[in-house]
């Protein structure tokens, strides 16, 4: 079935909605040098024509199937077989959606959080945005490599240039852990796409030509191996989570946002398109050895959280625990499981991406993020405490918020999958309840710990109005996650369908071998 959206409409939709934030950045610093108002302005145009056409797309996107929609493919390098190809499933639609949305939220917050070289931080925010779309809408795989390199600069110069006291440290882990999974990557692609040559006699860099391609079981181990430990950085997973941390602590609100909202996504989104698209088989074998890094994560980080006198590395660690939450549900390779981890990506997306925006207005007003130097603040900061509480709930899983949805799903799928994982999965979650409703009590309640606290002023209209559509969405899919599962349905059954003969096959050769043993 052909699906001709951008010729109906006259031009590359996937094109424009990757390039147009770029095109506003070029905008900026050729025409409006020394203008802040107006390159503080065209950013947010830039975005907000960005996020409205993603929603414009999304009203002609076809739920009923897993096929790639809306692309476009022309030969770009034609000697080596790479194409300049676009398109996007369900499970991109949804992370180029959450990309764009995230994108507003993060150039609405820094209105006026950044005082120094601020043409050159909008301008990286626009190419940022382009870099995250590019990788979530490649279908080839030189293409995809080159949008996943794009991205990595500007986040480098937000966190080395924008960040705090440490900033060059953070920036250097940040940038040192990420090339080294990018290099990975490389020269398992080249594998691929080498074997892929030699069988075929033809070059090709196209994914779902080499998703066919049926590789074999040594290229399988090794090419998983490589592509999952570059993935597994990008999350982060446990044991190869330590740039986190240091990042979201040293990077402004915006590169937190961004960062924990969207970049963290990839390495999801990588395993799904190359570990598992290229090497089912490898990926059914690797199963358990994930399960248990998944939940390590989801404990370890949790427990870690519990502990943290800075709120900013509390929420950081808190990461660590809900994206071990994603891995495991994508794992399970049950319908409930996949779907529950893209929603959760999501969901953590919008609610993570929140409580750093919280507590960059609390620094801005206070120059710390101690929590113990708070204590009784929604005395005077009200409305910020009411905000700050829907963002709490929801990121500890209460029924009616987002990620409630999510996490309900994923424990489900962990159940089917093996009920032990569910159980020590579940211990993430009370302890996440802990460690988040004890910060909140820490700094909501109790007595005012510093008088000068009561002059600070409330939220104002251009804060709220960043937190608003966070709100409003973290609402909207707690109580109606239908049309976001229904647009997981279609991919989610397709991934189950690429791992199920595999797995039928692993599951046979256990029961053989407990018939074996159970003959002693």
């Amino acid at each position: 079935m052909e699906f001709g959206f951008a010729e109906q409409i006259g031009f590359r939709a996937l094109s424009l909605l990757t390039f147009l934030p770029s095109l506003g950045a070029l905008i900026m610093v050729l025409f409006m040098r020394g203008r802040p108002s107006a390159y503080k302005a065209a950013a947010l145009v830039a975005s907000l024509a960005t996020f409205a056409l993603s929603v414009f797309m999304l009203t002609a996107f076809d739920t009923s199937t897993a096929a790639f929609q809306f692309q476009e493919n022309f030969v770009w390098i034609e000697n080596f077989g790479i194409n300049y190809r676009m398109g996007v499933d369900g499970i991109s639609m949804l992370m180029v959606l959450l990309t764009t949305f995230l994108s507003v939220i993060a150039i609405i917050g820094s209105w006026n959080y950044v005082k120094d070289r601020e043409l050159a931080f909008f301008a990286s925010l626009l190419v940022l945005e382009t870099g995250m779309i590019g990788v979530f809408t490649s279908m080839d795989l030189f293409l995809f490599y080159v949008f996943w390199e794009v991205q990595l600069i500007p986040m480098y110069f937000i966190i080395g240039i924008w960040g705090g006291a440490r900033r060059i440290y953070a920036a250097t882990k940040f940038f040192l852990y990420t090339f080294a999974g990018s290099v990975l990557m490389l020269v398992a692609m080249l594998a691929v796409v080498w074997w892929y040559g030699k069988e075929s006699g033809a070059l090709t860099f196209d994914i779902l030509t080499l998703q066919n391609a049926g590789f074999p079981s040594d290229l399988q181990f090794w090419g998983f191996l490589a592509f999952f430990v570059a993935f597994a950085i990008k999350v982060p997973m446990f044991p190869v989570h330590t740039w986190l941390p240091d990042a979201h602590v040293e990077a402004p609100t915006a590169g937190s946002v961004i960062l924990a909202g969207v970049l963290l996504k990839m390495g999801v989104y990588g395993m799904i398109r190359f570990c598992i698209g290229f090497f089912p088989e490898a990926t059914v074998n690797a199963v358990p050895y994930v399960m248990v890094l998944s939940v390590i994560a989801i404990v370890y980080g949790a427990a870690v959280s519990l502990v943290q006198p800075d709120m900013k590395k509390l929420v950081a660690y808190s990461s660590v625990s809900h994206m071990g939450f994603v891995t495991a549900g994508l794992f399970t390779f049950n319908l409930q499981g996949i779907e529950g981890s893209v929603l959760q990506m999501v969901n953590h997306g919008i609610l993570t991406g929140a409580l750093f925006q919280m507590v960059g207005f609390f620094y801005e007003r206070t120059h710390t993020r101690e929590i113990k130097d708070y204590g009784g603040m929604a005395r005077p900061l009200p409305i910020a405490a009411a905000f700050f509480s829907l963002f709490v709930l929801g990121s500890l899983g209460l029924p009616g918020l987002n990620g409630f949805v999510g996490e309900f799903l994923i424990l489900i799928g962990l159940f089917q999958y093996m009920k032990v994982f569910a159980v020590v999965a579940s211990l993430g979650i009370i302890l996440g309840a802990a460690y988040l409703l004890w910060m909140y009590e820490r700094t909501m309640f109790g007595e005012l710990t510093n008088q000068k606290w009561l002059s600070l002023k409330d939220l104002n209209a251009r804060e709220i109005l960043t937190l608003a559509p966070l709100a409003a969405m973290s609402v909207v899919i707690g109580v109606w996650p239908g049309p976001f599962l229904e647009m997981l349905h279609a991919p989610s059954l397709e991934i189950i369908a690429k791992v199920e003969p595999f797995m039928a096959q692993k599951q046979s050769l256990v029961q053989m071998a407990s018939a074996f043993l159970g003959g002693f």
